[in-house]
């Protein structure tokens, strides 16, 4: 007995992987609805397929409602003595922050800051979806591709305004220039939420290859991290034809197959990582109670959204605590020890707040977390996504401290054309937000060797 005990994990490392790699197979791609509808009914029989203008307003009494709201805060429970963000946002530090928002934030200079680039709606699967869209002007010689570039929660478009101008800005050293999209995720900021229960990450990204099909765009290149990974994941799974390349901020396999690797790596490291990286995947106990800790919300979002959601709609200062505390920890761990939480360190009041305001202004915090709901349930989950290997030509750069990583001896049974991957000793979660130029410069370098294979095989 004591000779099968000792014998069964070493069968297991023998075994499984044989199993995985070998018998199971891949589930086959599903065939979703193209066209299936998520908005009113109403609108169904005479869809509207035009592209309009769209500037963003907070409306005066909206602010007016806004700024009333901040003046009369309940008093907030005192935090406990010494304590940082360990039990999350610091209440002492609410006041310096709705003084900000209220009095110091200048909401007219903010929209207008808001409505640089050019926006527009556009009606696609019943929702009437908000997107930012920037084309450079280019001289002859030089190809515009497009990028469509996605985010999550609780970020925004928002976190791509300081990247824009480096993605489409024009280089005599590429022969090509990057026009970008940039959504906002139904149910956030300004586009509309579905109407009906289902609209999880797998049937964004087929409202998002429709909107690229209504801009004229076949094939499109791509970059997500967050939720646009996950969506962006996605996409790449059920249109591997359509995207020219993948760039993402948050490179995942969630696969049973991956999370065996990273076991039996936890017994020797170098079986799945580097070891100058192996920290950032090991010890185990380490990294999943990280993950416990930080991920309560997630749980929550996933199960019960509309309940917070109430919480969160009608108190800004609820509002901001609840998002804030997720840009203190998600930029840098330890900033949880910290009274300020560390907000300051890559970020302004000023941006943090411009991102509170597509939550705010079109009331969307409670459809946007639907969207947990929604894609980890059995119906989304049982789609298994993640186990169908893509072609599609992948890029990863990985942020310091990202709250998740894998290495790429793992993500190649996902993306099974990883052209490269960047690793950075900086940066976390809202990695275009905090370092605008390291993620522009990497994604543009993504997409020029994405070009080279491009000609590479056509060539061939």
């Amino acid at each position: 007995m004591a000779r099968l005990l000792f014998l069964a994990p070493i069968l297991a490392v023998v075994l499984l992987p044989v199993y995985f790699l070998f018998l199971k197979g891949h589930p086959p791609v599903p065939e979703l609805d193209l066209n299936e509808w998520w908005g009113p009914e109403s609108k169904k029989e005479k869809p509207d397929t035009s592209v309009k203008p769209f500037n963003i307003s907070f409306g005066t009494v909206t602010v007016a409602d806004l700024k009333a709201r901040l003046e009369r805060p309940r008093l907030f429970s005192p935090p406990l003595e010494g304590v940082g963000f360990e039990y999350g946002f610091n209440s002492q530090q609410m006041d310096g922050w709705l003084k900000y928002w209220g009095k110091e934030y200048d909401f007219k200079e903010r929209e207008k800051f808001l409505n640089q680039f050019p926006q527009f709606k556009t009606n696609i699967q019943g929702l009437d979806i908000h997107f930012i869209r920037v084309t450079p002007e280019v001289p002859a010689g030089v190809e515009v591709v497009p990028l469509l570039l996605l985010h999550g929660w609780p970020g925004s478009v928002r976190e791509f305004y300081e990247s824009i101008p480096l993605l489409t800005a024009v280089s005599k050293d590429r022969n090509f220039a990057v026009e970008v999209i940039v959504p906002s995720l139904p149910g956030y900021g300004f586009s509309d939420a579905a109407v009906r229960p289902g609209l999880g990450a797998p049937y964004v990204a087929v409202v998002f290859r429709n909107l690229m099909h209504r801009l004229g765009y076949k094939q499109f290149y791509l970059q997500g991290g967050d939720w646009g990974s996950i969506i962006g994941s996605s996409m790449v799974t059920l249109f591997p034809k359509e995207v020219l390349g993948y760039h993402t901020n948050l490179a995942s396999c969630m696969t049973p197959f991956g999370t065996m690797l990273e076991f039996l790596g936890s017994f020797y490291p170098p079986l799945v990582v580097e070891p100058h990286l192996a920290d950032r995947l090991y010890p185990l106990k380490t990294r999943y109670s990280f993950l416990l800790e930080e991920t309560g919300y997630m749980h929550l979002q996933s199960s019960k959204p509309d309940t917070v959601g109430v919480a969160l709609s009608d108190s800004p200062s609820g509002l901001l605590a609840y998002i804030l505390e997720k840009f203190s920890t998600w930029t840098r761990p330890e900033h949880k020890f910290k009274k300020d939480g560390g907000l300051d360190f890559r970020f302004t009041k000023e941006q943090l707040i411009d991102n509170l305001m597509f939550y705010w202004v079109p009331r969307s915090i409670t459809t946007s977390m639907r969207l947990y709901a929604e894609s980890f349930n059995s119906k989304t989950m049982g789609l298994k996504l993640d186990e169908i290997p893509t072609p599609v030509p992948t890029w990863a750069i990985q942020a310091k401290y990202e709250i998740a990583y894998q290495p790429p001896s793992i993500l190649k049974y996902k993306f099974t054309n990883l052209v490269g991957v960047t690793v950075l000793d900086d940066g976390g979660h809202f990695l275009a937000f905090e370092l605008p130029k390291i993620f522009s410069e990497d994604v543009l370098k993504a997409i020029g060797e994405f070009r080279k294979l491009k000609d590479k095989k056509t060539e061939l």
